[in-house]
């Protein structure tokens, strides 16, 4: 069985998009099959990956008119395929409040999907509706951005209490797997003050990957390209090269397993 982990955080501009792009092709380039799934109706993982206006979308997925593997596209990378957004998941939340099971349709969407993959990485929208919901109670575990900057961990509690919502009523089992430290400016002694405090609250749970301001992460999307295809070379690559090492570390066992499937 695949791992499932949702990239979440309701606040804006933390780097979400930047970084469920980055970890999977980096996943992928570590030769582990890869689905990214764009649930985020602004639709810039698929964009920042090349993929623009696709149609059928994870839109059709959710609503239940098509399956994973008829709407999911292959991409520049041999082991990373993408479960592209694109506008029409604007009225998706909607349209599915009244089916039953609503917070279950990505869960259920995902079962053969998760014996192809080894990792199902989630990008998903600035906000805790129903489309996050439906991240989190089909995930294993999430990854939250943080950024270095000022109210770095404002809303953080409602997202921590919607985790523990969806652990009491949809997936008793959903964990954290880790808090990401983005944005850090070495030459700013605010970066230095938020990654302390970050580091008090969550504990061992922050990763030991920081990903520190980079021009290049920043215009890699512009190009539909992961850092790892724009410039390998860039401190920005480099960090999460890091942070995909960390991942595959803490996660061994589950990729044995999935391998030996």
């Amino acid at each position: 069985m695949g791992k499932v982990i949702s990239i979440a955080n309701q606040k804006g501009g933390v780097g979400k998009t930047t970084t469920a792009i980055n970890v999977s092709s980096l996943l992928a380039a570590s030769e582990k099959k890869t689905l990214l799934i764009d649930i985020d109706p602004q639709a810039n993982s698929s964009s920042g990956i090349g993929i623009i206006n696709h149609s059928p979308s994870v839109y059709d997925v959710l609503i239940g008119n098509k399956e994973v593997s008829e709407v999911s596209t292959n991409t520049f990378m041999p082991f990373l395929d993408i479960l592209p957004s694109n506008i029409n998941l604007v009225g998706a939340e909607i349209e599915i409040i009244d089916i039953p099971g609503r917070e279950s349709l990505l869960k259920t969407a995902l079962q053969n999907a998760r014996q192809i993959y080894d990792f199902i990485i989630i990008d998903c929208p600035p906000s805790l509706g129903l489309l996050t919901l439906n991240a989190l109670t089909a995930s294993d575990s999430i990854l939250i951005p943080v950024q270095c900057e000022y109210f770095a961990l404002e809303g953080l509690g409602k997202l921590l209490n919607t985790i523990n919502i969806v652990k009491k009523n949809f997936n008793k089992d959903l964990s954290i797997e880790g808090v990401l430290l983005t944005m850090f400016d070495t030459r700013l002694r605010l970066s230095h003050q938020v990654a302390e405090e970050v580091k008090k609250y969550f504990g061992d749970k922050v990763f030991k990957t920081i990903i520190h301001r980079n021009v290049r992460i920043s215009e890699a999307p512009s190009y539909g390209k992961p850092i790892i295809l724009y410039d390998a070379v860039s401190s920005g690559a480099k960090n999460y090269m890091a942070l995909a090492s960390e991942l595959l570390e803490n996660n061994s066992f589950e990729i044995k397993a999935a391998g030996n499937e």
